[in-house]
């Protein structure tokens, strides 16, 4: 029992981590030491579950895709967004500063966390290293398309790279959403027009179609990748959560900001290093201190299970 209830406490810091724009919740998964098992987790949705569903193997299939695993990450997951977005939105609102400053602590300690895991640094995983990094800089510095398509095929697509998004370290689901034009529509007018209008709920379903259809094959993806290339795998990983720092600074100034609905979302920021020391800035920086600790905390008392 205590072990499920520290996998809900890990998926809940996903899904925290997923409401804040540059994080991903993969990033709290390689952190908290379950990434790995998450994917073959997923991955175990096969034809072999399948086939164990269709002929009433229950226990069977609980064992081969690690279900109750699935159950505790997910559902503290998922059920910390009805808790935690709208109390998040307001501090990062009224105290961007202290927000973004714990959580580039957080990131910033789990590159090395993660980084240590590759066991031979050579000029393969050095140069997947600099991919990684390159690709989420240029990713999350493209401007999101302000034209939404609300076209089935389109909206499959946007369930799968969305998903993809979540899963992959230092990427951002939401962002993706808002680079493809389809934020809004998706997230906003569909979800409030769900029980009104057939068309929203079709643009739903297919996206919720579209993101188990990336969530399972790219679990089976990455599952290959860290088994054949984990040295790596785990390289580029780690390029895209160190490339996710440029866009989780804490002292930022808005350049630009896009409107959906009611909603002010930054489109660009312009990064500035503090030259003054007032009180803002010390405790910013006592919440950078507080973000490596908790991963230092995290990594320990993973360590102690082990």
């Amino acid at each position: 029992m205590k072990k499920y209830l520290f996998l809900v406490l890990k998926g809940i810091g996903m899904g925290i981590a997923n409401v804040i724009p540059g994080v991903s919740g993969g990033t709290v998964a390689l952190i908290a030491g379950i990434y790995e098992e998450l994917i073959n987790s997923l991955k175990s949705f096969d034809k072999k579950a399948l086939k164990y569903i269709l002929s009433f193997k229950i226990n069977k299939f609980i064992n081969h895709t690690n279900l109750y695993f699935i159950i505790a990450v997910f559902g503290g997951s998922v059920g910390v967004l009805f808790i935690i977005a709208d109390p998040l939105g307001f501090l990062l609102e009224e105290y961007p500063l202290y927000i973004w400053s714990l959580f580039f602590g957080l990131i910033a300690a789990s590159i090395f966390s993660v980084g240590k895991r590759i066991k031979k640094w050579n000029i393969s995983s050095i140069t997947c290293l600099t991919l990684g990094m390159i690709i989420a800089i240029i990713v999350m510095n493209i401007s999101p398309n302000s034209e939404p398509n609300d076209n089935l095929f389109y909206i499959f697509l946007c369930g799968i790279i969305s998903i993809s998004g979540m899963m992959l370290p230092g990427l951002s689901g939401s962002y993706l959403l808002m680079i493809l034009g389809n934020y809004k529509l998706i997230l906003v007018t569909a979800v409030q027009g769900l029980f009104n209008d057939f068309k929203y709920f079709t643009i739903l379903s297919v996206f919720c179609a579209g993101s188990l259809f990336g969530l399972l094959s790219f679990s089976h993806l990455l599952s290959w990748l860290l088994k054949k290339y984990r040295d790596q795998t785990l390289a580029i990983l780690t390029g895209f959560i160190a490339g996710s720092l440029a866009i989780i600074w804490p002292w930022k100034n808005e350049i630009k900001t896009i409107k959906i609905d009611d909603k002010i979302i930054t489109k660009e920021y312009e990064n500035y290093i503090p030259k003054e020391i007032n009180i803002d800035n010390l405790t910013a920086l006592i919440m950078i201190i507080s973000g490596i600790l908790i991963v230092y905390l995290i990594e320990r008392n993973s360590i102690e299970k082990k």
